[in-house]
């Protein structure tokens, strides 16, 4: 059962591959505590790291065909991978607000002491024009360590964040980069938010962590216009997922997230 139009009207919509927007979402409640939000995860296809970009592509414009017809006056792509590769075109199909996600490497650029900085990130996200784009702007001073980080994703979607496997792959994926002499690691993933504990006890008490969730969060409420149709209450959201409904409540749960209904997305949106 789908929710009606009514008590949905003029939401935000936040599109991510998996459960990792989740992260961006929370500050976004914060930030605009009267606003409402449509989530949609795209579990049956997450993570999108080592996806071919025509695929990463034609989801992100079918999802966001989708919140645009659930009448989104704004879209937050919550995942940088989706970012990097749709974000240009699904600006020039919708006339409408979009933020999108980049690696915090400006921000870390400027806190650095050590003038080394690690960034995590998706395989597709380290190889985009938009990493390299940010390199040459801000790297200049700057040595930055660009870190695949191969199945940590997958990790978080199964919500092991603290088991010895997602453990061992932070562990080869951070040590290298503290060796190095990097002082500060960018979370270019928004999966990785949830394995921020993990990462800072790996990395040590010195090692500074970037996430952009709140930078998103404002960017969002500079750009959001007015509204133009009723709310609905206070940080009221809708979940969909075209993954399992059940796993994605659980998910919520286990997050603090209790008692929320979750939503299959429609035929046309697989």
């Amino acid at each position: 059962m789908m929710p009606t139009s009514e008590t949905c009207s003029a939401p935000i919509g936040v599109y991510d591959s998996g459960i990792g927007g989740l992260s961006v979402l929370r500050a976004l409640r914060e930030k605009l505590p009267n606003e409402s939000f449509v989530y949609v995860a795209d579990n049956a296809h997450a993570p999108y790291g080592d996806r071919a970009p025509d695929f990463i592509e034609a989801r992100a414009r079918q999802i966001a065909a989708f919140l645009v017809q659930r009448g989104a006056r704004a879209l937050v792509l919550a995942c940088n991978t989706a970012s990097v590769v749709a974000a240009q075109q699904l600006r020039k199909l919708h006339g409408l607000p979009i933020v999108a996600m980049e690696p915090a490497i400006k921000p870390a650029a400027r806190i650095t002491q050590s003038k080394v900085v690690l960034v995590m990130a998706t395989t597709n996200t380290i190889r985009s024009a938009s990493v390299a784009r940010l390199c040459s702007a801000y790297g200049r001073e700057v040595n930055v360590i660009l870190q695949p980080c191969p199945g940590l994703a997958d990790q978080v979607e199964r919500g092991e964040f603290g088991s010895a496997a997602t453990l061992d792959l932070l562990d080869k994926f951070i040590r290298p980069g503290i060796a190095a002499g990097a002082d500060t690691i960018v979370l270019g993933c928004t999966h990785y938010a949830f394995l921020t504990s993990e990462i800072s006890r790996i990395a040590g008490p010195t090692i500074a962590v970037v996430e952009p969730s709140d930078a998103i969060a404002r960017q969002l409420a500079r750009v959001l216009p007015a509204a133009t149709a009723p709310r609905r209450p206070a940080s009221a959201t809708t979940y969909y997922t075209s993954g399992s409904a059940p796993d994605m409540s659980a998910f919520l749960a286990t997050i603090g997230e209790t008692s929320q209904a979750v939503y299959t997305l429609p035929a046309g949106v697989p």
